[in-house]
Parts: C-alpha cells; sequence; structure tokens
C-alpha cells in the first residue's frame, strides 16, 4: 500500500485530496497547522470507512517542524510514494504596501514550505527510485495578479521549481508536476461578492466556478499516470481578466483607511 503526505490537508483542496486518495486505498498523512478540528474530523470520518489516515501538526514554513512531520511518516508507514505540497496562504495588498514581513511571510508559506517538504522526502524516495511529487500552483503563478502580488511570485516560483525538478530527478524515476487551478470554491476565495463571481463565471470557458474535487481528480490521474513530469495543468483556467475587481477592491480598501 502506497503512501502519501499532503499538506494543508484539513481544508479545501487539500481536504478533496485526502478523501479522494484515501478512497483510493493509500496510507495518508495529512498535515495541518491551524485548522486541528477539521483535520481531527476529516481523520474520523474516513477511519470510520475503513481508511488509513494519521494528522500531524506541523508548520512547514519551518525545517525542523518538516523533518519532524516526514520523520513521522516514514516510521508510520514506512514509505513515502507520494508528496502532495498543498498548503499556502493568500493576501491581498497593493505592491507598494507590502512589508518585508508580509513578503516573508507569504514567500515562506507558500514556496520554501515546498522546498522543505521535496528536499526532506526525496532522502526517502531518491534510494527507492520511485515517487511523485505535486504542487499545488495557482493560475496568477501563471498570468500574475494585481493586488496579489507576492501570491503570484510564489505560486510561479512552484511552477519553475515543478520543471527544474523534473528533469533533475527523472533519472530516479520521481515524476514532479503542478497543478494550477483556476478559481475553485474554497475559503481563500470567498471574498468574491455574488456580481464578481458572475464575472468570473463569465471568463470560464464551461461557465461555472470550480470545485476543490475537481483538481483533487486531477491530482489522482497525475499520480497514476506513469510517463507526465514537468507539466503546469491548469484546470479551466480563465479566459479573461479581473482588473474591474481589483479596482474595486483597491476603492474598497482606500476607502476602508479613509474613514479610520
Amino acid at each position: 500500500m502506497k503512501t502519501a503526505i499532503i499538506t494543508g490537508g484539513a481544508k479545501g483542496i487539500g481536504r478533496a485530496i485526502v478523501e479522494d486518495l484515501a478512497n483510493e486505498g493509500y496510507n495518508i498523512v495529512l498535515n495541518y497547522f491551524h485548522s486541528e478540528e477539521q483535520a481531527k474530523e476529516v481523520k474520523r470520518q474516513l477511519t470510520n470507512k475503513g481508511c488509513k489516515v494519521e494528522i500531524f501538526k506541523a508548520d512547514v514554513s519551518k525545517r525542523r517542524e518538516v523533518q519532524n512531520l516526514v520523520k513521522f511518516a516514514k516510521d508510520t508507514y514506512e514509505t513515502i510514494d507520494v508528496l502532495i505540497n498543498n498548503a499556502g496562504i493568500d493576501q491581498w495588498k497593493l505592491f507598494c504596501d507590502i512589508t518585508d514581513e508580509d513578503w516573508n511571510y507569504v514567500i515562506s508559506n507558500n514556496l520554501t514550505s515546498a522546498f522543505y517538504m521535496t528536499q526532506e522526502v526525496l532522502k526517502h524516495m531518491i534510494p527507492n527510485k520511485n515517487g511523485c511529487i505535486i504542487n499545488i500552483s495557482s493560475i496568477w503563478g501563471i498570468t500574475g495578479a494585481s493586488c496579489e502580488v507576492a501570491y503570484s511570485v510564489s505560486k510561479a516560483g512552484m511552477d519553475g521549481l515543478t520543471k527544474s525538478l523534473a528533469k533533475e530527478l527523472a533519472p530516479s524515476n520521481i515524476r514532479v508536476n503542478s497543478v494550477a487551478p483556476g478559481i475553485i470554491d474554497t475559503d481563500m476565495n470567498k471574498v468574491w461578492n455574488k456580481e464578481e463571481i458572475e464575472e468570473i463565471k463569465s471568463q470560464i470557458p464551461l461557465g461555472k466556478i470550480g470545485k476543490p474535487e475537481d483538481i483533487a481528480k486531477c491530482v489522482s490521474w497525475l499520480i497514476q499516470d506513469n510517463y507526465t513530469t514537468g507539466q503546469i495543468i491548469s484546470p479551466n483556467r480563465r479566459l479573461g481578466n479581473i482588473k474591474e475587481m481589483h479596482i474595486n477592491y483597491i476603492c474598497q480598501t482606500t476607502m476602508a483607511t479613509l474613514k479610520k
């Protein structure tokens, strides 16, 4: 039975991936940091169905905690076959207002965490000449997004990590791919109002917002496929832009500041 580590696996896309892989028979190590209750609930539900799921609290932006997480996975299940670098945060802010702390916080949580996790997991994958790594990126890593510069840079970095590592690890039979979703119905995208959601839908070929389960299915396929590597797959990416919505955000932020 194969083992998968999913970072940020308690909610949203991460939770959908956990549930999908657990139901396929994988041993699961669900990493969380803030969402302890949600992580416990996911474990309870899946364990009741006969799935093998363990949860582990770790701030994956810190090397030592990543090492503890990987050691736990190895000690619990003996092998590590799949790594899903899903943990991440968003930040809406004008570029000129981004502080050093803001920048470092986003980059460390979204990009450095993937660097740490991948390095530590490869210590076990490379000797086995087998493994699959999937980075959960974003459409903004491909197109960029105003008012989300740090986030866009972090996701673009994940895509660069994906393409470079795929070449370096191919001789070890380790595949590395990235999934870069468009707008998905998760807590991270609750900032949009009804009018903005309709505008977003109009720019999506299928005319609807994606669900976490849609991304989980894409991830499952990439794990099962034994030939695809170095790819950035962007499920149902939007065709247009959201200039007007970002202008609305800037106006709202400015007005809120003036009222203080």
